[in-house]
């Protein structure tokens, strides 16, 4: 069942947003060539619990981490462990935050210490198509929209999208209705409607949109090897407009 949300539980949201981007914000500083990619989930929930919030990914469907972190072939659902990080290495940072009963979603990527010409390409298209979709995130408009938008551009560059993901409602759970698709047809798919959280968050792979999933039964990666890109926000449909919820007022 698809839930619009009350103004109390947006402005709750918006809150919860807030202190997820500002913790990305710190990543940007902390990701460095020689930390571990548990190092990164530990930083992430020590700065939640800290705020006195909660990780709600951690248990979630028996999820045992804060954070999904994934590395160069990695799409999504990495789990952290002790690999340490490399120069030129491309992470994805997936995380959620509940803060008072409220949630928020996002991933950030980020090239550790310098990006080559195919990683800053790859990571400037992802989130160019991020926004394209988010764009799209207007009343009347249909899933369908966000998702064929961002598909046109990306292939572009000759990419995919991963075929296995989506983007989703969020609240009172992680994982609500309806999902937002990565790929679509205009004029296809639910109709937006004034109220609606959601999240965008566009996978996008140099190969193909293949993945296999490691004996974790949780991280998928490309099936060619080939790197992936990830950007994820959460936002309110208005009647003014999409509103983001996890950018940070001074971006």
């Amino acid at each position: 069942m698809i839930s619009l949300k009350s103004q109390r539980e947006i402005d709750g949201m918006y809150e919860s947003g807030q202190l997820l981007a500002s913790i990305h914000k710190k990543l940007q500083t902390y990701i460095k060539p020689g930390i571990t990619t548990m190092e990164i989930n530990d930083y992430v929930q020590s700065i939640i619990e800290a705020n006195g919030a909660t990780a709600p990914q951690k248990g979630y469907n028996n999820y045992p981490y804060a954070t999904c972190v994934s590395v160069n072939d990695e799409m999504c659902h990495g789990f952290p462990t002790d690999q340490v990080l490399k120069k030129g290495d491309l992470v994805k940072v997936d995380f959620c935050v509940d803060l008072k009963g409220f949630l928020s979603d996002s991933c950030w990527a980020y090239a550790v210490e310098e990006a080559s010409d195919e990683v800053e390409q790859l990571m400037r298209v992802t989130k160019e198509a991020l926004f394209l979709g988010i764009e799209q995130a207007q009343v009347g408009k249909r899933t369908g929209d966000i998702g064929a938008v961002m598909d046109e551009h990306i292939k572009k560059y000759g990419y995919t999208m991963a075929v296995d993901f989506s983007g989703h409602g969020l609240g009172p759970t992680i994982h609500e209705a309806p999902a937002v698709p990565f790929t679509g047809e205009y004029g296809k798919g639910v109709r937006l409607r004034e109220g609606l959280v959601i999240t965008i968050e566009p996978i996008v792979n140099q190969g193909n949109g293949f993945c296999t999933i490691d004996s974790n039964q949780w991280t998928a990666r490309t099936t060619d090897g080939s790197l992936s890109c990830q950007y994820e926000h959460t936002l309110v449909i208005t009647k003014d407009g999409p509103r983001l919820l996890t950018q940070l007022d001074e971006e």
